[in-house]
């Protein structure tokens, strides 16, 4: 099984592997990441904006590696529009093959006060992680979820769990129509 994560972090691809590992059961994996551009801001700031962006990873990484089974895009976003004010961090996982797609979505976390503060002035999240809990690219390491959790949860396994969800069409094929859950590129060109 041959599985491309739309990024070089090895956090993401990390997360990745244990998801189809756990899911599947399957021992012969191999996973690789590429870089592609998520086609969204670099903070995406909205639920459908996340979404769009770990759509189209997936989709850019498919067309840079065509011969994958399946390709993944996971792409972290806030949502300002929470309960009493708060900012929300969460991400929104795609993982397609070439016969349908399925999608996930991580938990949501309520961000601190100072962390959304400056998300709010134009800072990527990462960025304001390491700025508030004085750390160094922390977004490639535990995230604000492991950072926030003591390490209870760190954003590999935070990503794991959205990545299983995403795969059940796969895991339940009969379940899920493929008429709903085609990839993108396969709908526009009536295939």
């Amino acid at each position: 099984m041959r599985v491309v994560v739309a990024s070089r972090n090895s956090v993401k691809i990390q997360a990745a592997a244990n998801g189809f590992q756990r899911l599947f059961g399957v021992d012969q994996i191999d996973v690789q990441g590429v870089s592609v551009p998520s086609g969204v801001s670099d903070q995406p700031f909205s639920d459908a904006e996340t979404q769009q962006g770990a759509r189209q990873r997936a989709e850019r990484a498919r067309a840079v590696q065509p011969d994958a089974d399946y390709w993944v895009g996971i792409e972290g976003g806030i949502a300002d529009e929470g309960p009493a004010g708060a900012m929300w961090a969460f991400a929104w996982i795609v993982v397609c093959s070439r016969e349908r797609c399925g999608l996930g979505r991580t938990g949501a976390l309520a961000l601190p006060p100072r962390v959304a503060a400056l998300v709010r002035s134009g800072k990527e999240l990462g960025e304001a992680d390491d700025i508030v809990f004085g750390r160094i690219n922390s977004k490639q390491e535990n995230g604000a979820v492991g950072l926030l959790t003591g390490n209870v949860i760190d954003r590999s396994q935070y990503y794991e769990h959205a990545v299983i969800l995403a795969l059940i069409p796969f895991k339940n094929p009969d379940l899920y129509p493929l008429d709903d859950f085609v990839p993108p590129d396969e709908k526009s060109s009536g295939s």
